[in-house]
């Protein structure tokens, strides 16, 4: 599976919405209810998911699904 379709996945299952649909412009204010508890949550499913580790602030600083798919690319996901 494309890491694109591993975030969309990722998504659904925080957001609990199936319909969601990213794009690299998509950001947080695009996704209804996402709030500071569902922005650790999804943190921590992107860290099991991927099997990496965000140090400090370093997903609150990405501001698009771009920036986001590009920090994991960097992280050695696929």
């Amino acid at each position: 599976m494309a890491l694109h379709e591993r975030l969309e996945d990722v998504f659904r299952t925080v957001f609990h919405d199936d319909e969601i649909t990213l794009s690299d412009t998509t950001t947080a204010a695009d996704i209804k209810g996402w709030d500071s508890v569902a922005h650790i949550n999804l943190m921590m499913c992107l860290e099991q998911t991927f099997g990496i580790q965000f140090i400090g602030n370093e997903l609150a600083e990405l501001k698009s699904i771009g920036e986001l798919k590009g920090c994991l690319t960097q992280k050695g996901c696929s």
